[in-house]
């Protein structure tokens, strides 16, 4: 018999099999009627997710594609710019804007730290004023969800746009772009949105356009205005992957149908699960135990043992795919994501897994309570 398979990584995440379904549709044209449709509908449901009023880009690339799209449509050769990093992926802004020329300053935190914006207002004081702030709402490498919008405050405050990373973050913890003042928001299709990688979002502001007009930076198939132009005709710029726009259209109206707010609250009780399971193992968490930290809990790995080995069994002999550390933390912790199609008993299903995988490794842990805790503590949030 094959092998059931189950994925608990930060990302790719699993999809709905109405989304799978709509995966094996007839391929459409995508400058037919029937695309349209579908593309105006999906455009309009993407305004409503990123929670603007403004013009949001549909971009075929991954959400580093989005990322880089943000540094060339914004930026000009030797531009000032600070990128706060505590992880992968606030690092990923600060190398990417250097890497097109820009002058980067960092506000560079340990890799599991919380940047806050006392931090940032003192940082940006300290320097000469910058033109962009990018920041990173979900640190999948570590589990850390920042305090976005008083982050995007104190930048704000400063005279500097806001750039976010929220690939991870949004459509499973709260995110107002318009209501925040955030300038540039960016997210991908495989994460909470439940749909699988290769689509890529960027919602810009009326500020962040009025820049983008003057920033030089060269740029052609990432260009905003050439794709706004496009998607204003119910076009596109260039050949999008139709078929995984279908798929993004089903799990938006998905997502739309359970309720943003709905959806963030079940995110956070099932992050409230896991963290739970994963104490009760009596393993020590590496990512915040707070209720932010809705996307993936880390943990440390026991004294002695590589996280690799962990991830390896798991994978080769029960078909559960989790996620070792990345960087610096690569053999010292482990991932468990917990976004989009994911439910309780998923949670159960992934720490008995790491229960039973640790046990055989002879590792000091609590055995037969993480799958039953995690359940308790997800049914005392349940809704009545």
């Amino acid at each position: 018999m094959a092998q059931k398979r189950y994925l608990f990584t930060p990302g790719p995440t699993p999809v709905p099999p109405q989304v799978l379904a709509a995966l094996s549709e007839p391929v459409l044209h995508h400058r037919a009627p029937d695309f349209r449709i579908v593309y105006e509908r999906v455009l309009g449901r993407l305004q409503e997710v990123h929670r603007t009023s403004s013009d949001v880009l549909l971009f075929t690339c991954s959400g580093t594609g989005a990322f880089e799209s943000a540094i060339v449509n914004l930026c000009s050769s030797g531009d000032r710019v600070l990128a706060v990093s505590a992880g992968q992926f606030g690092e990923r802004w600060a190398a990417m804007a250097r890497g097109y020329g820009c002058e980067v300053e960092e506000l560079r935190h340990a890799w599991g730290e919380t940047p806050t914006a006392a931090d940032l207002a003192r940082k940006l004081a300290e320097i000469e004023p910058v033109s962009l702030v990018f920041l990173v709402h979900s640190e999948t490498s570590t589990g850390v969800v920042c305090d976005l919008q008083a982050l995007a405050a104190a930048a704000k405050d400063a005279g500097a746009l806001v750039v976010v990373d929220a690939v991870s973050s949004l459509g499973a913890v709260p995110l107002e772009t318009d209501d925040w003042g955030l300038d540039v928001v960016v997210a991908g299709s495989q994460k909470a949105l439940m749909t699988p990688p290769g689509l890529a979002t960027v919602a810009v502001s009326d500020t962040a356009w009025e820049l983008a007009a003057r920033a030089t930076l060269p740029r052609y198939y990432l260009d905003w205005e050439r794709t706004r132009m496009a998607q204003a005709k119910l076009d596109s710029a260039f050949t999008p992957a139709v078929s995984l726009v279908v798929a993004l259209d089903v799990a938006l109206g998905l997502l739309l149908e359970e309720g943003l707010e709905a959806a963030c609250a079940r995110h956070a009780r099932l992050g409230r699960a896991c963290r739970a399971g994963i104490k009760a193992m009596g393993l020590e968490l590496f990512s915040p135990d707070e209720e932010r930290s809705a996307v993936v809990t880390a943990a440390h790995m026991p004294d002695g043992l590589d996280s690799t080995e962990l991830t390896r069994a798991l994978r080769d002999r029960h078909g559960i795919t989790i996620a070792a550390g990345q960087g610096e933390l690569k053999e010292r912790i482990f991932r468990i994501g917990h976004i989009g199609f994911i439910d309780e008993f998923d949670i159960a299903t992934a720490l008995s897994a790491v229960e039973l995988v640790l046990g055989g490794l002879d590792a000091p842990i609590e055995r037969g309570l993480a799958a039953t805790r995690a359940l308790e503590v997800y049914a005392e949030g349940a809704p009545v």
